[in-house]
């Protein structure tokens, strides 16, 4: 390792407070709408939520096709920390594999499964994972109301 990479470890300057797949996907983000291309992406669900603890704010965008109900893209932005960016980058993957999830499936994505497929996160960064489950909820809920099934919308 350089002098200029950087070294993230515990206090004691010994383990790795992040596993690979975190830093990988901190370092190089998946489905990332980079700043200043929202305003000429066309979505069809928007979820806003954000995090007063900590100050995170994660936006998810999706696009939806009207018969199958199935995520065919989701893009997204995190002001975050590494544990937000890696948790929303993450939720982008799972929820675009296999040709994408129905939204009944994408509904049953809980903290629990980011967290499993990121290796975990630290104790103190279990909250980010939680705010990735509710952008998807919320943009879920966007596309409900958008689409006239009000009665669908899920608690975020």
């Amino acid at each position: 390792m350089s002098n200029n990479e950087a070294k993230i470890r515990d206090r004691e300057g010994k383990a790795w407070l992040y596993t690979d797949v975190v830093k990988e996907h901190f370092f190089n983000p998946k489905n990332l709408l980079k700043h200043g291309e929202e305003k000429d992406y066309k979505a069809d669900a928007l979820g806003r939520v954000g995090s007063p603890a900590c100050g995170d704010e994660m936006v998810l965008w999706l696009k939806i096709d009207k018969k199958s109900e199935r995520i065919t893209e989701c893009k997204w932005q995190t002001f975050g920390c590494a544990s937000a960016i890696a948790s929303t980058s993450m939720l982008s993957v799972m929820v675009l594999e296999n040709g994408g999830m129905t939204i009944e499936e994408a509904l049953k994505i809980r903290p629990q499964d980011i967290l499993a497929r990121l290796g975990g996160l630290p104790a103190r960064k279990i909250h980010c994972s939680v705010l990735g489950d509710q952008a998807l909820r919320s943009a879920i809920n966007d596309w409900f109301q958008k689409t006239g099934q009000p009665k669908r919308t899920v608690t975020v």
